[in-house]
């Protein structure tokens, strides 16, 4: 499995994320694979259902609970034990896919046979071991087309599977440690916003029109300099706004993610969905996660979130949910008393 070590300073504090490459090299036998989905098969539906569309998921009629974890989309061990301690079937799951690997139906499909909806983290680079700065992955060359036969042979496959996903493109570009910030990779300001639409203009020229676009800055905190509005591509190019904020000091969920969300609102109206979070072990782990589901039931315009259930292997922090009886049972009883969306019944 290829993960991504990004070495993030927040502030005078240090916090590694893990990030999977998901649906490659899954340490699952191949039955296992195949007893999921085929590789070219979308999900199954029954005989009186037709195929949804992206308007069926645009403007859910509550909040989602996500995850994303080690080997998603395939582990389905893992998915039922993370079922299981938070009590409610994740409605979203989040995996990682970067600019050497195509679109997999299979992974896709995985999601929605275990009841979520796929959200794909599409990175434009070689992946970690290649570093910050990947000038083969500039953005200007992004924009200017050198990058079309793989984009649209991505698109293309995004058409033909029909069922809609969630796509988070370049997510954290205001942030300094991937190759598509503005300050990396010889890119220059205003050059993120080209080169976001570009690719949309590419997925709507090839009619891929199944796709959920996720425009997924950092919360502020790291980089409280850097313009949001300046690196935003525009409502008619993004249909959720996501952030991205862990809690590392903090007693509230208010902490993290107020300041990034007063930024936001002075440019766009567009819903928020929280693509990554989690809550650094320590005494205010219990006291965090108990407040995030509080602080959703005030924010109607906050779509839900997606929990990155990463253990410490590879990162500073354990994020996981599950990794004390505490901080479990504040999280169980966090989404038993919230009104979530159900899972998707293919």
């Amino acid at each position: 499995m290829a993960n991504a070590i990004v070495l993030v300073t927040l502030s005078g504090w240090v916090l590694n994320l893990a990030v999977s490459g998901g649906a490659q090299n899954p340490r699952l036998s191949a039955g296992e694979i195949a007893a999921i989905a085929t590789p070219s098969a979308s999900p199954s539906l029954s005989a009186d259902k037709a195929i949804p569309t992206k308007a069926d998921f645009v403007k859910p009629a509550g909040q989602h609970f996500g995850v994303s974890y080690p080997e998603a989309p395939f582990n389905k061990r893992d998915f039922a034990t993370i079922t299981r301690n938070a009590g409610a079937v994740p409605t979203l799951l989040e995996y990682f896919i970067k600019w050497t690997e195509d679109f997999r139906p299979v992974a896709a499909t995985a999601c929605y046979n275990q009841g979520a909806l796929p959200v794909v983290a599409w990175e434009p680079w070689a992946g970690v071991d290649e570093g910050a700065d990947q000038p083969k992955y500039a953005l200007a060359k992004i924009a200017g087309g050198a990058h079309d036969a793989y984009i649209k042979r991505f698109a293309t496959g995004v058409k033909a599977y029909k069922w809609p996903i969630v796509l988070r493109f370049a997510h954290e570009m205001n942030g300094a440690w991937f190759p598509w910030s503005e300050r990396n990779s010889g890119n220059r300001p205003g050059e993120y916003v080209r080169a976001w639409q570009h690719v949309y203009k590419v997925f709507q020229q090839v009619g891929a029109t199944n796709v959920i676009w996720v425009w997924s800055p950092n919360i502020i905190r790291p980089a409280p300099s850097v313009s949001l509005k300046g690196l935003y591509p525009g409502d008619a190019y993004v249909d959720w706004v996501g952030m991205v904020g862990y809690a590392v000091r903090e007693k509230t969920a208010g902490a993290v993610f107020d300041p990034t969300l007063t930024k936001l609102r002075a440019f766009t109206k567009r819903p928020v969905l929280i693509t990554e979070t989690g809550a650094q072990p320590g005494p205010n782990q219990v006291m965090w996660t108990t407040d995030l589901f509080r602080w959703l039931k005030t924010r109607p315009d906050v779509l839900g979130f997606i929990w990155f259930e990463y253990n410490k292997a590879g990162q500073t922090q354990d994020w996981r949910f599950s990794r004390s009886p505490k901080t479990k049972a504040a999280f169980r009883d966090g989404v038993a008393t919230s009104d979530f969306v159900p899972p998707v019944r293919p």
